[in-house]
């Protein structure tokens, strides 16, 4: 049987970095895909930093990936808000009526 190693782990964090980034910087519609394009970034570093504390053998890895999903609940609660807020008094949830509420 093959065993999942470091390179594994190491490409599987790179895909999914590659597709959040695409995820952000080619959609230009929705605000809910954008954020979600971001939590995939984010998972995809918190990924990363697990494989190498694991590689390396520390727990500093480990603790930041902690760090970075607590951030990234919190940045999922008030975007979602932010987003609930904004359709209340828009109707509307793409990227180009964001740009109407510049003061």
């Amino acid at each position: 049987m093959m065993a999942v190693g470091l390179g594994h782990f190491l490409i599987l964090g790179s895909v999914l970095f590659c597709l959040g980034l695409v995820g952000v910087f080619i959609n230009r519609r929705n605000v809910l895909v954008s954020l979600m394009a971001l939590e995939v970034l984010l998972l995809s570093v918190s990924i990363l930093f697990v494989t190498f504390a694991k590689y390396h053998d520390h727990l500093h890895g480990q603790i930041v990936s902690l760090f970075i999903i607590g951030t990234a609940a919190a940045e999922a609660a008030v975007g979602l808000a932010i987003l609930i807020v904004f359709f209340r008094f828009k109707k509307s949830i793409k990227l180009e009526d964001v740009q109407d509420l510049k003061g």
